[in-house]
């Protein structure tokens, strides 16, 4: 029907008491259905005319002078049930229109001189956005008619305007923008008419402007032209109003038309609030959360989480509430019951395997989503972990909040720059997961699978493309000039790169997070103390770093469904699945700066060996580098090559626990530097173990700070252990309590604690210093006659002092012991029957500073040497090899304390140790250049004056025995250059750690960049030389965050030389320096 005139209102013969302006399928699904149950109303779209037109082309109008009238008028609604049958409801109007013509709006007017009670606006967020929107101007216009109309006629009911978009306080929202064109277009009129109320006062006294929430998933009947609206099941909450002055009409209260209609009336705000609150966090969040993963994976529509392949995403999802949006509602008063019926409500709506929606549809103005639905559950977890109110201990936030935002991110990262056609369109090109990214994509193959999915967006599944708009900008330094702008989010992505490392990302990542148009996190920041916002940064630039993480895999080709996986499996880092801490994520550090000084624990690197990062160019900017080696440093599991540990099989022979750490030799010599004179060595030795505990802690703890490497290793371990309270406040008593516990349940407890300190410093295994030549030592109970079980966390060497000294007294007496007999074959069947008994993976000796070799009458360093016998005074040090049988070799004054001198001409060296070593492949480790008992009466801690040491003969020990490995290293730091230059002459020797008094901060890096420059990656970068179990953690936390400050000054150097590193590459590297090389030097066979 069409005319020069179009028609521009069709009419029924019912008079209606309820309007609605706009004619989405949400009103038109929801509102419509229910004002019809009581009273059909009129329905005029806002500009266009479809709505309309959709009547006109299948009814037979007659004219009238007020519209076109029509016995009916009713349009279908289908609603898809979850079995799949289509129930198709027909919805009375009396009336349809257009206000997008001066006719139609006419019309519309002369409609006013009934009583209108309900208003309903289905304008879109745009149409809300402020006053001069036409829609908000024909609104102020209606209801100034009907003001002009009924004043006069004492009606003290309301007019109640109720809205169908969800933009928060909707009802405020629009009551501002009419009462702003009241006062702009109406008051004159209202003055000159001489009415004794105002318009304003009008709208004061008899509008009431509602606040609501709609929550409806609805779509259009395919092939209706979105004409026809196709929905989800009535959820409970199609529709709540917010009525708390009771002026919606009486038919509405009626519980069984609410709950017919999905509708819900609330009298009080607050209740309104928590089912926004609810919709946005569960249902609105979750939606997010999942379409922007499952659009990336092709999955271009919900129905598919319906079948059984969607268990990935379901589990994604049910992380996402449990722990992340349930606690965090929680924590902000909502109710369980109300939140667990919000969440399963929703879960069974977005698992309708017959109605879903579009996933890259629920993409659109992805940016501002994050922020609007998803940061407000980031918001209340971090208030709620802030004031104390958490469940937990460890960061609240998530690896699956992480994932959600990164996930938004992938999706607004453009695959290349645009066309000139695509800026004019202001829309930028993606690429799906599994295809390869490039300039050269062609948009225009298969042109016959390209769907459209909004607003003239689309994309192409087979090709792997689709289309974008992004309207967040954020401040961004991603470009050559390196000077701050604001830039459009996508833009600043491109600009970075797809093939970068975490750190490159975290700014714009921040940026966009902070953004008001993004993330909207701001308030996140704002605490109520210094300390409080110092949390609150800590914890936002965690996400910010766990963010970067996963979007930089993503960004490199990870597919985010094999990311799923690795968190769904428990693989990798995801000890606690999906709900792990966000806090695995981070990447090196969170601040290089920040880094230095700080101790280094253990934390597996987030990057696993099969991401396609790894194989990526590490680029140059001043973080790039770094926050590889940090992270990949702090991520290595290390072999500690030498300790002095026994496992807790062992009994008291296993050291562990504050009074052990405060008891080590290195304090109880710097104790003694100030202890007054009131306490000689005698007295203090005589004293009880926590006696002599309590005598350190208050002398070096409270009476002076504890900043030399021993006492800060002692802050380090307690810190790690989670009692930095107890440390802050000085609280000894509190830190033994934390032991105690462990201490209580016996050998499970001292094993749970050995795992412990384990697991902190990140050691693989540690091997032990197990000596054979004292059958009546304590030790030796435990290997004979039966071997005690322990954890391959620790493995054996066996200590062989008096066979390299030539100590015949020595060597004897253990054979006699033994039932050995004393010949050179007895001897080698006494070392071969041990290496059977410990499996040691090498023979070590430790040797003093002064140990000499000569070279022959020709001079050569490795000819033969003349033999000088044994060392007598040095045997007669104590707990020299002079007298084993009172020895416990394995107390702090033990092992290391054993002298011995290489008497190179020795039968015990030449017949016995050499051939053990090469029949079973063992190499000898050598410990060279301590000075015993330089105070004697201090006991151990009176031990080890650095002294330079002879290396000729280690060089003569190499030469004459090449199939015989040598692990070897050097107290004193004088010895350091020549020991790497004998490393590069010997393919038998193999240098290791940082020993004894070299074991500085100071002195590590030192030795660290000399070996590097030196051997390369050819060498041991650390041992532990542990003698408490506790100890491990904080010497190789240290020692990490000094190795890893070095290398990445060497990677530096060699990267602005030419060389462009990838991560894995520094990972074999870094696992070299941490065991790896030992291992090639282990695995070694010389010929």
């Amino acid at each position: 029907m069409t005319s020069a005139n179009p028609i521009s209102i069709l009419l029924t013969p019912n008079t209606p008491t309820t309007l609605c302006i706009g004619s989405g399928r949400f009103l038109r699904s929801v509102l419509v259905p229910f004002l019809s149950a009581h009273s059909k109303p009129a329905v005029f779209q806002t500009r266009g005319r479809s709505f309309l037109d959709f009547f006109l082309s299948k009814v037979e109008a007659v004219d009238h002078e007020h519209g076109t009238v029509v016995p009916s008028l009713s349009y279908p609604v289908d609603t898809i049930a979850y079995d799949g049958t289509i129930c198709t409801d027909n919805i009375e109007i009396s009336a349809v229109g257009t206000l997008g013509s001066s006719d139609g709006k006419s019309r519309l007017l002369d409609l006013l001189r009934n009583t209108i009670r309900v208003i309903g606006v289905g304008v879109t967020e745009a149409g809300l956005s402020h006053a001069s929107n036409q829609c908000m101007r024909d609104l102020t216009l209606i209801l100034y008619t009907i003001y002009c109309h009924q004043a006069g006629h004492g009606d003290e009911r309301k007019i109640c305007i109720v809205n169908t978009d969800n933009v928060p306080n909707n009802g405020d929202v629009i009551r501002g923008h009419v009462l702003e064109n009241a006062r702009e277009f109406y008051s004159n009129k209202d003055e000159r008419g001489g009415r004794t109320e105002s318009f304003l006062q009008f709208l004061e006294k008899k509008v009431a402007f509602l606040n609501t929430m709609v929550d409806r998933i609805t779509s259009s009947r395919e092939g209706s032209n979105g004409m026809i609206p196709s929905c989800e099941p009535l959820p409970e909450k199609a529709i709540v109003i917010c009525d708390p002055g009771s002026d919606l009409p009486d038919w509405m209260r009626a519980k069984e038309i609410q709950e017919k209609f999905g509708v819900k009336i609330r009298q009080r705000p607050k209740e309104l609030e928590c089912d926004i609150s609810l919709k946005l966090r569960v249902a609105n969040g979750t939606h997010t959360a999942l379409a922007h993963a499952m659009a990336l994976s092709s999955l271009p529509n919900t129905e598919s989480l319906s079948s059984a392949s969607s268990s990935l995403f379901l589990s994604y999802l049910d992380s996402l509430y449990q722990t992340q949006i349930y606690p965090g509602a929680i924590h902000d008063g909502i109710s369980e019951e109300e939140t667990e019926s919000a969440w399963l409500d929703w879960r069974k709506r977005v698992q309708h395997p017959y109605f879903g929606l579009s996933t890259f549809f629920i993409t659109q103005n992805g940016a501002a989503k994050g922020g609007i639905r998803l940061s407000p559950t980031l918001k209340s977890l971090v208030n709620g972990f802030v004031d104390g109110d958490s469940i937990t201990t460890e960061n609240p936030i998530s690896v699956s909040m992480a994932f959600a935002f990164a996930a938004i991110l992938r999706f607004l990262t453009p695959i290349r720059e645009r066309s000139e056609e695509e800026k004019q369109r202001g829309i930028y090109v993606g690429w799906l997961d599994g295809h390869v990214a490039g300039n050269d994509l062609n948009l225009e193959s298969a042109v016959d699978e390209v769907v459209t999915y909004a607003d003239g967006l689309r994309y192409n599944l087979s090709v792997g493309w689709y289309e974008l708009k992004c309207g967040c900008c954020v401040e961004s330094t991603a470009s050559s000039s390196f000077m701050k702008r604001e830039v459009s989010l996508p833009e600043s992505l491109s600009m970075l790169g797809r093939g970068r490392q975490p750190s490159a990302y975290k700014d714009v990542i921040q940026s966009y997070l902070l953004h008001p148009q993004g993330g909207d996190l701001r308030t996140i920041l704002q605490g109520k103390s210094v300390d409080e916002e110092m949390q609150r940064k800590f914890i936002l630039d965690t996400f910010v770093c766990a963010v970067s993480t996963l979007y930089a895999r993503m960004a490199s080709g990870d597919s985010l469904i094999q990311i799923l996986k690795e968190m769904q499996e428990i693989q990798h880092v995801y000890s606690n699945g999906l709900s792990t801490s966000c806090d695995v994520l981070v990447d090196g550090t969170l601040s290089i700066e920040a880094a230095i000084g700080q101790p280094m624990h253990f934390r597996k690197c987030p990057i696993p060996d099969s991401s396609r990062l790894m194989t990526t160019p590490i680029g140059l900017t001043v973080d790039d580098v770094p926050s590889v080696v940090f992270s990949e440093v702090r991520g290595q599991n290390v072999i500690d090559l030498h300790t002095h540990l026994l496992p807790a099989s062992h009994g008291a022979l296993c050291l562990w626990g504050i009074d052990e750490l405060l008891t080590y030799h290195y304090l109880v010599a710097e104790y003694f530097m100030t202890a007054p004179p009131s306490i000689s060595p005698e007295s203090f030795y005589a004293m009880s173990k926590t006696q002599q505990a309590n005598l350190i802690w208050e002398a070096m703890f409270v009476n002076r700070s504890p900043i030399s490497e021993a006492t800060r290793g002692v802050l380090t371990t307690l810190v790690a252990l989670g009692l930095e309270a107890e440390v802050k406040s000085r609280d000894l008593p509190a830190i033994r309590r934390f032991y105690d516990e462990y201490r209580k349940n016996g050998l499970s407890g001292s094993e749970r604690f050995v795992d412990l300190a384990y697991r902190i410093s990140g050691v693989r295994h540690a091997i032990m210093t197990n000596i054979p030549f004292d059958s009546a030592s304590t030790e030796s109970q435990h290997w004979r006659p039966k071997k005690k079980e322990f954890p391959d966390t620790f493995k054996s060497a066996l200590r062989v002092d008096p066979l390299l000294a030539g100590d015949r007294n020595t060597v004897e007496a253990a054979l006699k012991a033994s039932g050995y007999g004393t010949t050179v074959a007895d001897a080698r069947r006494y070392l071969h029957d041990w290496c059977d008994t410990m499996k040691p993976e090498y023979m070590m000796a430790s040797t003093p500073h002064d140990f000499y070799l000569p070279p022959t009458d020709g001079g050569s360093i490795l000819a033969g040497v003349k033999k000088l016998g044994i060392n007598e005074a040095a045997l007669q040090a104590p707990f020299a090899f002079t007298d084993l049988s009172g020895t416990d070799c394995n107390r702090c004054d033990g092992t290391d304390d054993i002298p011995s001198i290489i008497n190179e001409n020795s039968d015990f060296l030449i017949e016995v140790l050499m051939p053990v070593c090469e029949e079973r492949n063992l190499p000898l480790a050598l410990k060279i250049g301590a000075h015993r008992s330089v105070n004697p009466s201090l006991l151990s801690a009176g031990d080890g004056m650095v002294a330079f040491a002879d290396t000729g003969s280690l060089a003569r020990l190499c030469g004459r025995f090449p199939k015989v490995r040598f692990l070897a290293t050097f107290l004193s730091r004088a010895n350091q250059h020549e020991a790497c230059v004998l490393a590069l002459k010997f393919r038998n020797l193999h240098i290791y750690g940082c020993w004894w008094y070299s074991n500085n901060p100071s002195i590590i890096e030192e030795i660290t960049q000399m070996r590097v420059e030196m051997l390369g990656t050819s060498f041991t970068a650390q041992h532990s030389d542990a003698r408490v179990i506790d100890q491990l953690i904080y010497k190789w936390s240290h020692s990490r965050a000094v190795i890893s400050n070095v290398l990445s000054h060497e990677y530096v150097k060699t990267a602005r030389s030419g060389w462009r590193f990838s991560r894995d590459e520094i990972r074999r590297d870094v696992w070299r320096l941490f065991g790896g090389s030992y291992e090639e030097f282990m695995s070694k066979t010389l010929k």
